[in-house]
Formats: structure tokens, C-alpha cells, sequence
């Protein structure tokens, strides 16, 4: 998958069902292993959620759907 297709899926998170953005960035380690994904408010609502970023460890993606993208979060 690449990244570009993570982009356009939302993060919702699992434990309180909150729509978290879109994936924005990535982190990986030396070895091109993705270690972490930061998740940002949609732009119509970043006016509201100024830096509101989420990063959260790629370990904690519990399902990645055609739509969506669910975290243990």
C-alpha cells in the first residue's frame, strides 16, 4: 500500500470513535520500517483544531478498510 492511499482514508479511533483527520505524515526507522503515523484534523475543520496533530504508533492500527483507518487509541 502506498502512502498516498493511507491519505485518503480516516483515522477513527477505536476506544472513543473520534474522526481524527487524515494521515499527514510518517516516521520510519533507518531500515524504511514505519514506526509511527500523524494523523491532522481535515482542512475544513483545522480552523478549528489548530495543531491538533495525532501521532500514533503503527503498532496501534487495529484495521486499515477501504475507507478508513481504525486505531487502539
Amino acid at each position: 500500500m502506498l502512502l498516498s492511499e493511507l491519505q485518503d482514508k480516516d483515522v477513527i479511533s477505536l476506544h472513543t470513535g473520534n474522526n481524527l483527520g487524515r494521515i499527514v505524515d510518517v516516521e520510519v526507522d533507518d531500515t524504511g520500517k514505519i514506526i509511527s503515523l500523524i494523523a491532522e484534523p481535515r482542512k475544513f475543520w483545522s480552523r478549528f483544531f489548530k495543531g491538533k496533530e495525532t501521532t500514533f504508533k503503527f503498532s496501534d492500527v487495529e484495521k486499515i478498510g477501504t475507507d478508513v483507518i481504525l486505531i487502539k487509541l
